[in-house]
């Protein structure tokens, strides 16, 4: 005999069918939780389902139901976990009997999952509900149902269906979390079928922060044409990756990193996007130099912060770093003074994160055509500064104001630098007028004796400097070229006939004073070996026919020791190169 089929339930296929249809949805695929069959008798007979505190769901094995209206009960358990509801540290005592909510509290939890599922379009309510729910948070609408109670037609029946656990379980799950997470991959699943990118579109708003970049280009001058050329990256994935809290920018690629599972107001949105456009704008990555990176970062954020207060724009998320006693300091000015405290400043938090920058390093990009960045942060923020006065917008803070007008002016090149250098040491004497010399433009007149031009000779005995040369056999040949000539012609151009050449790599050899108009042509370049500049400038300043405030010049590649200069001093370096040490004098990188 063929044994015969056994029977399949129709109505528990309904279950699984419904159970199904949820764990397809990309919202609460992530939650990993099981599908179980109640206990006899552990469940009363008007109660569907309930949640456990581990994010299992038990269901009523003789309710029968079709699969839409268990997708939607499923659904509804699952909600509570990501809204909290089920978390000890989310609740208020008052809201806990036990390992089960307070009615007033339940009723409420359940009437916010309602009007979510309302929205999200998934499965059938199997119970009648009012076509207007109220609009008021779990909080407020349980407090206001424990004094009048609650109504009928949003009481939920039977008993709760979802259990709160212990701090330390919730602690473990996380199911709030996992619930943000599933939001992301429900909103990227969703663009995706819609053949949308995941970068917002003109015309297209994904969040508040969208709502907040508009803002600045339709209300703000000082800031909109900065608004108008970055872009937005609302992207999860990519904010965990590079541990993006908050906010992060990239200056080169012109692109503010959003995590878009942060939650903040559009206001908050507004502070957070200047800040970081400001960062890019002022070009404080750039601006970093020897400084430590996340300390440098630091003092930034600590100006910009209150830089935005001041103006009132948007406002300052909590959290965030400010203090009063550091108003009206450059950031550089900040950096001295925060960097004594190393230890209490690596707890604090960018918006990026704790102990992360949030102006991120990427590979140099032009934006807008040919624009070089530089070119295209400075005329952004000039012509807002410009349109933000000429509209009568408010005052700035005196320190941002004078930070653009210093982005207007472009930076003078290395040897118009050096040639300021030498302006600063070497004084050209006014030439006098002496009967010691006749002159010699009389010939009109022989007959009558004109005095010449002459210069004191006590002067020009006193103008001097002296050169620590880097022989070492790294050094570019172009770059000792463009270097010495430059000394060369300023030093001619200053009347300083002689300076005193030292030529280093593994010991020091002495050159004695050279004619400056040797120094480009003449000068025979000594030994090949390593890189000690240290004795060179020493020699210097022990020497007995060197002036003691004669200022010493270092021309090196930066692959040298560290050095201890203790008289005025300025170094000149290929273009990209950096010093071991941090300078004292004014570096020129040559170009």
């Amino acid at each position: 005999m063929r044994r015969a089929k056994a029977k399949v339930d129709p109505w528990r296929a309904e279950i699984h069918n419904g159970w199904n249809a949820v764990l397809r949805h990309p919202l609460f695929r992530v939650f990993h939780s099981y599908l179980l069959e109640a206990e006899q008798d552990e469940l009363g007979s008007d109660t569907w389902a309930v949640v456990t505190d581990d994010g299992d769901v038990r269901f009523h094995p003789k309710r029968r139901a079709p699969a839409d209206e268990w997708t939607w009960v499923f659904a509804h358990l699952l909600l509570h976990l990501g809204f909290g509801h089920a978390d000890p540290r989310a609740c208020a005592p008052k809201d806990i009997d036990g390992d089960r909510p307070e009615p007033a509290y339940h009723a409420a939890c359940c009437l916010a999952v309602e009007r979510f599922l309302r929205t999200l379009k998934i499965g059938r309510c199997p119970w009648p509900l009012p076509d207007e729910l109220p609009e008021q948070d779990e909080v407020a609408l349980s407090e206001r149902w424990r004094r009048l109670g609650v109504p009928p037609p949003v009481k939920p029946s039977g008993e709760p269906d979802f259990r709160i656990g212990s701090a330390k379980l919730a602690e473990d799950l996380d199911f709030q979390r996992t619930f943000a997470i599933g939001i992301a991959e429900a909103a990227t699943s969703a663009l995706d079928r819609a053949g949308e990118p995941r970068t917002p579109v003109e015309g297209h708003v994904k969040g508040p922060w969208d709502l907040a970049l508009r803002w600045f280009t339709s209300s703000y001058p000082l800031l909109g044409a900065l608004a108008a050329g970055m872009k937005i990256v609302s992207d999860a994935e990519l904010a965990r990756g590079w541990s993006i809290s908050i906010a992060a920018v990239s200056a080169e690629a012109g692109e503010i990193y959003i995590n878009p599972l942060a939650r903040h107001s559009e206001p908050e949105w507004r502070f957070v996007l200047a800040h970081e456009m400001l960062h890019a704008a002022l070009r404080h990555g750039e601006r970093c130099g020897m400084r430590e990176p996340y300390l440098w970062n630091i003092a930034c954020d600590y100006v910009i912060n209150g830089w935005l207060i001041e103006m009132g724009v948007g406002e300052m998320p909590e959290g965030l770093l400010y203090d009063q006693s550091l108003g009206g300091m450059s950031a550089e000015a900040v950096y001295d003074r925060i960097a004594t405290d190393l230890r209490r400043l690596r707890k604090l938090a960018t918006l990026r994160g704790r102990g992360l920058g949030d102006v991120l390093d990427q590979p140099p990009r032009r934006i807008g055509g040919y624009v070089d960045l530089d070119e295209y942060y400075r005329n952004a923020l000039c012509t807002g500064l410009a349109y933000h006065q000429s509209s009568g917008r408010g005052l700035l803070p005196a320190g941002l104001e004078q930070e653009i007008r210093a982005l207007d002016q472009p930076p003078l090149p290395w040897d118009a630098r050096l040639a300021r250098w030498f302006d600063e040491h070497f004084q050209p004497e006014e030439k006098r007028r002496s009967y010691a010399r006749a002159s010699r433009r009389q010939a009109s007149s022989p007959g009558i004796p004109r005095p010449g031009w002459v210069r004191p000779e006590e002067v020009v005995r006193k103008a001097t400097f002296g050169v620590v040369l880097d022989t070492s056999g790294s050094m570019d040949v172009t770059l000792l070229g463009k270097a010495l000539g430059a000394i060369a012609s300023y030093a001619a151009a200053r009347d300083v006939p002689r300076a005193r050449v030292v030529f280093c790599d593994a010991a020091a050899y002495d050159a004695g004073y050279l004619p400056v108009e040797e120094i480009a042509g003449k000068v025979r370049v000594r030994g090949r070996g390593g890189t000690v500049l240290q004795p060179g400038v020493r020699l210097l300043e022990q020497a007995d026919d060197f002036p003691p405030d004669g200022p010493i010049l270092v021309i090196t590649d930066g692959a040298c020791d560290v050095l201890h200069i203790r008289r005025e001093h300025a170094f000149l370096v290929p273009q990209g190169a950096s010093l071991p040490f941090r300078p004292r004098g004014p570096v020129f990188f040559v170009k």
